[in-house]
């Protein structure tokens, strides 16, 4: 039976999905599969939702759009898991806090601190540390160190403001080992956990580019990377995303 908002069913989808914002970076990723953009199914545009399943080196692998934020996130994460999904690589941006991290460097988030409100939802106010799964950050670390990267690992928060105005905001986290900001993880990583410890395969982990930096010298808008050089820097980690998701 299709779902509400993703209208396909269960084998239209492969069992590796990697999980961008934008649309248009969607259709961006089903360009790479084998054969290209015209070789892809497209499985989905509903609500500007754009799915697309094909093959990465002669497996099968599909794209799905989150949308932006968490609540999105979720939404689209419940639909592919109740069709089947097993391995979601959330692939996106964030804005880097961390001592050392600058624009254009990858992220690659072990955990994310649920600051949003979905993830809370789900939780009823328990405390719980949403944690990608280990395989597929190894997966994604060594993807990236074998292109010559040197991805920063560890832990991201996940929140619904972008632009927010409290003065202590990045300082905060800063100083509690957050190494970026960033919208969808916390509530991803929950969906991915809950479905494995209900008898699925499911697994999740995250890969981000650094798109702005937040600190004591500079703000979000005046950091945030010229486009041309951001899509070049979110294209390799799409192909480290790849990669790491078939070999997984």
């Amino acid at each position: 039976m299709p779902q509400i908002h993703l209208r396909a069913e269960p084998e239209d989808y492969a069992p590796i999905v990697l999980l961008p914002g934008d649309p248009n970076r969607a259709t961006a990723i089903a360009e790479k599969f084998d054969g290209g953009l015209g070789a892809a199914s497209k499985v989905n545009s509903h609500r500007g939702l754009l799915g697309y399943t094909g093959t990465y080196m002669g497996v099968p692998v599909s794209v799905q759009t989150s949308g932006m934020g968490a609540p999105s996130m979720s939404i689209v994460v419940e639909e592919l898991l109740r069709l089947g999904v097993e391995r979601l690589i959330r692939v996106g941006t964030c804005g880097g806090i961390g001592r050392g991290i600058r624009t254009g460097d990858i992220v690659i988030a072990a955990a994310a601190t649920p600051v949003d409100g979905a993830t809370a939802t789900y939780l009823h106010g328990d405390p719980y540390a949403p944690t990608a799964d280990f395989g597929l950050v190894r997966s994604l670390v060594e993807t990236a160190e074998r292109r010559g990267q040197k991805p920063h690992v560890g832990q991201v928060a996940t929140v619904d403001v972008f632009y927010n105005p409290d003065s202590d905001y990045f300082s905060k986290w800063r100083s509690r080992g957050v190494l970026a900001f960033e919208m969808e993880s916390s509530v991803l990583y929950y969906l991915a956990a809950r479905a494995h410890a209900a008898g699925s395969n499911a697994a999740a982990a995250t890969i981000l580019t650094v798109s702005d930096v937040l600190s004591e010298e500079a703000t979000s808008e005046e950091s945030y990377m010229p486009l041309d050089e951001l899509n070049r820097s979110i294209e390799m980690t799409i192909e480290i995303a790849l990669e790491a998701g078939i070999a997984r």
